[in-house]
């Protein structure tokens, strides 16, 4: 999974994708490391679906800009407007399946 660097990246990434990813972590925290390599694994079955990961160390403003106040956090959008969103325990299973709904659904507009 790709990076992003800075806010404005994270932002015209986030407006651009029809259906987009993002991964936000911090290399201390140990869920966060262990849940990526999953979520890249599910991302597998979607390659339609843009994912980038955010190091919130890196863009503290990503707390501000996305609301995201923990990690882990994966936030799914379409086109700038927030789809879905899981932070701290996210479940693989229901990942799976709101992405298949959301491909689902983006794909047949």
């Amino acid at each position: 999974m790709e990076s992003i660097h800075s806010i404005e990246e994270l932002n015209t990434f986030v407006d651009d994708q029809g259906l987009s990813i993002v991964f936000v972590s911090r290399p201390g925290c140990s869920v966060c490391h262990g849940l990526l390599p999953q979520v890249e694994n599910l991302l597998e079955l979607y390659p339609q679906i843009e994912a980038r990961q955010v190091n919130a160390d890196e863009i503290p403003q990503i707390a501000g800009r996305f609301s995201v106040m923990t990690v882990p956090a994966v936030l799914i959008y379409s086109k700038g407007k927030e789809l879905f969103r899981k932070a701290r325990f996210v479940p693989i299973g229901e990942l799976n399946q709101q992405l298949a709904k959301l491909n689902h659904f983006i794909n047949e507009s």
